[in-house]
């Protein structure tokens, strides 16, 4: 699966949530990442775009560089990423394979770095003509390792690429801003085991926990509830395979995505201190359906149900933080009259959703057909639409237009030509669907996510397919007849 915006968003988010202060030197950066409708992981987006590096510390305390040929510059492996790579963190440890031919599994992340990196670098490219390649900026995500193999690794070069190594005292890195924050670290201190854990959440805003067996003195946490996941082991490339081994071993799942959240440390039963990488992913399954092959059982629980569970602390702050950052954003076709609810008492979040309303000019409407599997309206038909992230809802519409279907489209051609205030079943949060009209746009409909959208088509208004999502159906219905705004699911 190729790298995500979101990935990488999260993933520099949680860098400045560590170094606020250089929030201002990466802001061309920030800004590449707020534009909509560039790859920012793609080589080719000449406004610039994202490598990764591999900072590798030996049992000595020394960092490796290469000789770049290209640039005559020793520095840390890394590079390009490439459509296979599923993290930054698999970037830079595939680009650490080919350049030295050093294994993935001789190196482990570093505790408290495996999915934050250790610095940010930008840095300027001069242009290639013979190449097709104007002048561009790099965006370095260095990522940090430990050479944890007792024994010595030999090292082949990429000799196309790379010249020689050197493996350098922590004093003699050639970035300063990365020497600067190496100094900090206690690099002769070996780290401890890497695990990896996984927040896993349904659209109802539940979260999987896992009640383990209760054997004291055999395993950690006996007879709590827990997340899943587990310890690295030496086929593992980085903690995300990890955990992904860990869900396919303990529970047969296989989560789409997975994106970093943080480290958390736990307590062993020794006293010890032990990081664990946190990686949050979405699953609107049934628990009972899974073949758990370790613990009592599998269930969902609401984040107001844990004082209620013998749960660790520091588990059920994480929930509860993740929680507070997530609002559930499950919806549902329009209720029949008997489950519509009861207006809600007091302040309650309402979800705000964004959908694109596409009129060609001989008045046929763009629907698309969601897959199986989606949590909301499986089988359906319904308008490009999503949820506004940490963004104004033009920005959010223009966005999801570009990742789920290729279009662009600019922010002055677009009009919102309809609200819809509309109520699920019940445990549903009320949303706000706001319709927006875009008057002109580039491209045709490409299936971008076919994991979300079996297929794109123009539907004529006056013969709409009968499987459309009931609010949807209504709101082209009130833009057909110019109104605003219209209600569905509450009483009346």
């Amino acid at each position: 699966m190729p790298l995500s915006h979101h990935h990488i968003r999260t993933t520099v988010d949680a860098y400045l949530a560590r170094h606020p202060h250089e929030r201002e030197q990466l802001g061309v950066l920030l800004d590449a990442l707020d534009r909509t409708g560039e790859d920012i992981a793609s080589r080719s987006t000449f406004t610039g775009h994202v490598t990764c590096s591999a900072i590798v510390v030996d049992q000595l305390g020394r960092v490796l560089h290469v000789l770049h040929l290209a640039s005559g510059k020793v520095l840390a492996p890394g590079g390009h990423t490439e459509p296979t790579d599923d993290s930054l963190a698999a970037v830079a440890l595939r680009e650490l394979h080919e350049e030295t031919r050093i294994p993935p599994r001789a190196v482990t992340a570093w505790p408290g770095y495996e999915t934050v990196p250790l610095d940010i670098d930008i840095h300027d490219i001069d242009a290639h003509p013979g190449k097709g390649e104007p002048g561009h900026q790099h965006f370095d995500l260095r990522l940090l390792f430990r050479l944890h193999t007792s024994t010595e690794v030999p090292v082949v070069l990429q000799e196309d690429e790379v010249g020689c190594i050197e493996w350098r005292p922590v004093d003699r890195v050639t970035s300063p801003t990365l020497r600067e924050k190496l100094l900090k670290l206690p690099l002769q201190v070996e780290p401890e085991t890497a695990n990896a854990s996984a927040l896993i959440h349904n659209d109802r805003g539940e979260y999987l926990l896992h009640l383990r067996d209760y054997f004291p003195g055999q395993i950690w946490e006996p007879g709590m509830w827990s997340l899943l996941g587990g310890g690295r082991e030496p086929q593992d490339a980085t903690l995300e395979h990890t955990l992904r081994r860990e869900l396919a071993e303990e529970a047969g799942l296989d989560l789409t995505d997975l994106t970093p959240f943080g480290t958390e440390y736990a307590t062993d039963d020794a006293g010890a201190t032990v990081p664990i990488a946190i990686y949050a992913g979405r699953w609107n399954g049934d628990p009972r359906e899974l073949h758990l092959t370790e613990g009592v059982m599998l269930a969902w629980f609401a984040p107001s149900d844990l004082h209620r569970l013998r749960i660790a602390d520091t588990t059920r702050d994480l929930v509860r933080r993740h929680a507070a950052r997530n609002p559930a954003t499950q919806s549902g076709p329009e209720p029949e009259e008997e489950e519509r609810l009861a207006s809600p008492h007091g302040t309650v979040p309402n979800i705000i959703g964004v959908h694109l309303y596409l009129e060609r000019p001989d008045g046929t409407v763009l629907l698309g057909l969601r897959h199986p599997n989606s949590a909301f309206a499986p089988s359906t038909w319904h308008v490009l639409a999503g949820h506004c992230e940490q963004e104004n809802a033009i920005a959010c519409l223009i966005r999801e237009a570009q990742e789920e279907a290729g279009l662009q489209i600019e922010r002055q051609d677009v009009e919102l030509v309809h609200v819809v205030h509309h109520i699920g079943k019940p445990r549903n949060p009320p949303r706000m669907g706001l319709f927006f009209r875009a008057r002109t746009w580039r491209g045709e409909p490409k299936l971008r996510e076919p994991d979300k959208c079996l297929q794109w088509r123009f539907w004529d208004p006056t013969a709409l397919p009968d499987d459309l999502v009931p609010y949807t159906r209504l709101a082209i219905a009130k833009i057909q007849s110019g109104e605003l705004y219209s209600e569905t699911g509450w009483p009346a």
